[in-house]
């Protein structure tokens, strides 16, 4: 009792010392999140510099893989061995990778190095998580969510930006080279101020676990990359990657029954909360990816908007999800209340995408933006509670996994999302433009439905209204799937259990977990001061 009050004190001493921890975790997650953003405009003067354009999915599909076949790891093994050195050793391997990326000589080369960046990018978001999770009780984290959802806006809005201007100016190896000096902010500012409890568990790493996910998840993110794309939906090389896929998750569940140190705990999944904030997560990076990528398609070739300012076009949605992930947190810490928002969430998320699968050809930027701004409001009512109440339903011994499970499903679920939207987004529009511009119309995008602002500018007027109809017709259908969807993370924000949000002081409550409704944890849980 003595050591939680001095550490009480401590806290009062140290503000700084929490202010530049979570600068440093924020700045680590901005390069998590800008990346891709960055570096997918920097493509095509990559390819004019280094060529192999028939490898060019392979800059992007690498570094996704290899990112989410290692998010689970690095959350087990900052469980396992301490969150600081898993923590800092992810962004070493990024800024590892990032400078070698920049270094390619060959797109052979990039590819591989992309990967390596991807090894590190799988620990950047759930050490953030995570370390948040350490330092801050739930019912005081809902206060960060404001700044967690501004740097995911600021990340979507400036990252075509911030890609086209160092790229016209520096050039593309800058892309990748601009991680270095904030990277290197970020190491040292956790490695001066942040220090964790060390741990060190016996029991070995779950070597085979660890390989049969990776290989699980690694088969699922080709299917949702390559399916419709490089390969017919029904083709040999799909159906080999579903079996692979499928076989390598049954045995990684049989595997974690038995290991002694399970990559991820079959028993996080008997929290009722935990599953159902795990399905949310899943719903949500469905739906907001597959969003992110159609909206500005549409307002480009539809509502004749200019791709340099795509981010721009977003700021709706994106100001909306921030304003209200801020008003979230602050109810949820000042009230230890979190229900309603799953649910009020689940309801403006379907009714958005419903009324944006509304959109035609006649549709004004204004009423677009009152659309987007609606899904806006019920993404942002999910997007951080997601995490908060996943990590208030587990032990703090499996705060790593529990951020890295959620992080996955997230990512999981904007694979599949932006693979199912975009199959049915093309199919639309191939059969739109068949039916009002006949075979000009299917030769127009036998190559891709989706062209850009120099194709289309030299179709014919006539090809070029099918082409608009056409693409207006696929957002319809694309975002009429995700409100169906959407129901899903309604009907499950239903069953949510409210279970009081533990705090810092001695009454906490215990995490949600089993039918009796409480799973034991006797080891104490750290306070700021404790671990900063």
């Amino acid at each position: 009792m003595a050591d939680n009050k001095e550490a009480v004190i401590e806290t009062e001493k140290q503000p700084r010392s929490v202010r530049v921890v979570l600068l440093a975790l924020m700045i680590t997650m901005m390069l998590a999140m800008l990346d891709n953003m960055i570096v997918g405009t920097a493509m095509p003067t990559i390819v004019g510099e280094l060529g192999g354009l028939q490898h060019l999915s392979w800059v992007v599909t690498a570094y996704t893989l290899a990112t989410a076949a290692s998010t689970p790891i690095w959350g087990k093994l900052g469980d396992m061995y301490g969150r600081k050195g898993a923590f800092m050793t992810s962004i070493v391997i990024f800024l590892v990778g990032s400078a070698l990326s920049g270094m390619a000589q060959d797109m052979g080369q990039l590819i591989g190095f992309r990967a390596v960046q991807g090894l590190g990018a799988g620990g950047l978001m759930v050490g953030v998580m995570a370390i948040i999770g350490d330092l801050i009780p739930p019912r005081e984290r809902g206060k960060y969510q404001g700044m967690m959802a501004g740097i995911m806006a600021l990340a979507m809005i400036g990252g075509p930006l911030i890609g086209g201007t160092i790229t016209d100016h520096w050039g593309w190896r800058w892309s990748f080279y601009i991680n270095l000096p904030l990277g290197i902010v970020a190491l040292l500012a956790i490695s001066a101020v942040l220090h964790l409890p060390k741990k060190r568990v016996q029991a070995k790493i779950d070597y085979l676990g660890a390989g049969l996910l990776a290989l699980g998840i690694s088969s699922i993110v080709l299917v949702t990359t390559w399916g419709g794309s490089e390969y017919a939906w029904g083709s040999a090389r799909i159906m080999e990657l579903i079996g692979i896929g499928v076989a390598a998750l049954v045995g990684f569940v049989f595997v974690q029954t038995k290991a002694a140190a399970p990559i991820m705990p079959l028993h996080i999944f008997r929290s009722r909360n935990f599953t159902l904030m795990s399905i949310i997560g899943f719903i949500t990076g469905f739906v907001m990816f597959g969003a992110t990528l159609f909206l500005p398609l549409y307002q480009q070739s539809v509502q004749g908007a200019s791709a340099t300012n795509s981010g721009l076009l977003l700021l709706p949605m994106l100001g909306a999800m921030l304003v209200t992930s801020m008003v979230a947190g602050r109810v949820t810490t000042g009230t230890g209340r979190y229900k309603a928002f799953p649910i009020v969430g689940g309801v403006l998320m379907a009714v958005g995408l419903f009324l944006l699968s509304q959109m035609d050809t006649g549709t004004t930027r204004f009423t677009s933006g009152l659309y987007m701004a609606v899904l806006g409001l019920g993404m942002g009512c999910l997007m951080q509670i997601t995490m908060l109440v996943a990590q208030n339903s587990v032990e703090m011994k499996d705060m790593g996994v529990a951020s890295s499970s959620t992080t996955l499903f997230r990512t999981l679920g904007s694979s599949f999302g932006v693979a199912i939207m975009g199959a049915l987004f093309n199919q639309r529009v191939q059969d739109v433009m068949t039916e009002r511009a006949g075979a000009l119309g299917s030769k127009v995008t036998e190559q891709s439905a989706q062209l850009d602002a120099a194709s289309l500018a030299k179709l014919p007027a006539a090809a070029r209204e099918a082409y608009q109809y056409a693409v207006s017709s696929g957002t319809h259908s694309a975002f009429l799937l995700g409100a169906v969807v959407s129901v899903g993370a309604l009907v499950a924000a239903v069953f949510v259990k409210e279970v009081p949000l533990r705090g810092a002081g001695a009454g906490a409550s215990q995490p949600e977990g089993s039918a009796e409704g409480a799973v034991s944890d006797s080891a104490p849980k750290p306070t700021v001061a404790e671990t900063v």
